[in-house]
């Protein structure tokens, strides 16, 4: 098996020669189920360079040659509100690209491609779609739909094809053998490996192109870097939450000992719930001096709330 690198580093570091659109193009496709030609691969907020960048998000934004418009964002820590987020950023692709005075006609049609490397929502499944409906209150199979100027005037036929339309990738949900396209190209963004058997749009390009030892020294201290502090990150993550359901086992072991020796019991159970809080304020220090997550993220993954992390 070749060694490659990760998708999310190679699509803010290295992809960016038209030659290598392929490559995302290869995505896009097996997405959207239609041939996909990118225009251009457009900077954005979420891929400047700084020093504290630890490559936890990648945010990319593409554009067709229909001019039609795809962020990419790439998520590696857990976000309680990315939901959010991904309404926020359809909704900042499209204010930006519509040009002051511009008829609203002129919006263009976004789509938003979320790969996320976290548990997020409930559902069991690896991949979802979201598209806007407008559903009738009273008859759940009457959708409205454009009226034939609409269509013609647009060239649209209903009013998801206006709307943006959200992909979700819960990267660390697959856990079967690839069957399909989507399956192949889901199994290389868990694993980074591509079986000479996969023929998914993209995945033969990415075969040839991102392997480690192609990388410049630099680049590859880049990646190594980024690699380390993605382990040491979940590292620290589950330590936090084995602490936790430790932490819970023992105090029933305790409560179910000896019921003449509540008062030994309750001061048992207050020390432990102690050490196990001192031990939660000592992770959460550790993650911000790393730099790469903010209070509120460390907060849900501790099980803190924000004023103790901020404290701590």
């Amino acid at each position: 098996m070749d060694n490659l690198i990760r998708f999310d580093w190679a699509i803010k570091k290295i992809l960016r020669n038209k030659a290598d659109y392929c490559i995302v193009e290869g995505l896009l496709t097996v997405l959207l189920g239609r041939q996909i030609r990118i225009k251009s691969l457009l900077e954005s907020e979420g891929n400047k360079e700084t020093e504290s960048d630890k490559f936890n998000r990648v945010d990319i934004l593409a554009e067709d040659e229909a001019g039609e418009l795809m962020i990419f964002e790439i998520q590696n820590n857990r976000e309680l509100d990315y939901f959010h987020r991904m309404a926020y950023g359809t909704s900042k692709v499209l204010s930006e690209y519509l040009k002051e005075g511009e008829p609203y006609e002129k919006i263009r049609k976004v789509y938003s491609i979320n790969i996320v490397y976290f548990s997020l929502g409930q559902g069991d499944d690896y991949a979802y779609r979201g598209t806007t409906q407008f559903v009738s209150m009273h008859d759940e199979n009457d959708i409205l739909k454009l009226s034939d100027a609409q269509r013609n005037a647009f060239g649209c036929m209903t009013p998801s094809d206006i709307f943006p339309e959200y992909y979700l990738l819960r990267v660390d949900k697959f856990d079967k053998l690839a069957t399909t396209p989507l399956d192949e190209w889901i199994s290389f963004l868990k694993t980074s490996e591509i079986p000479v058997t996969f023929n998914a749009p993209g995945l033969p390009e990415a075969r040839e192109r991102l392997r480690l030892d192609s990388l410049s020294d630099e680049e590859k201290k880049d990646y190594r870097r980024m690699m380390e502090n993605l382990r040491y990150q979940r590292s620290v993550i589950e330590t936090g939450r084995a602490e936790g359901r430790e932490e819970g086992r023992a105090e029933g072991r305790a409560e179910g000992r000896e019921e003449g020796r509540a008062e030994g019991i309750a001061e048992g159970r207050a020390e432990a719930l102690a050490d196990a809080y001192n031990e939660k304020l000592s992770s959460a220090r550790n993650l911000k001096a790393l730099g790469t997550l903010s209070d509120a993220q460390i907060a849900a993954a501790l099980g803190l709330t924000d004023q103790e992390v901020a404290l701590a």
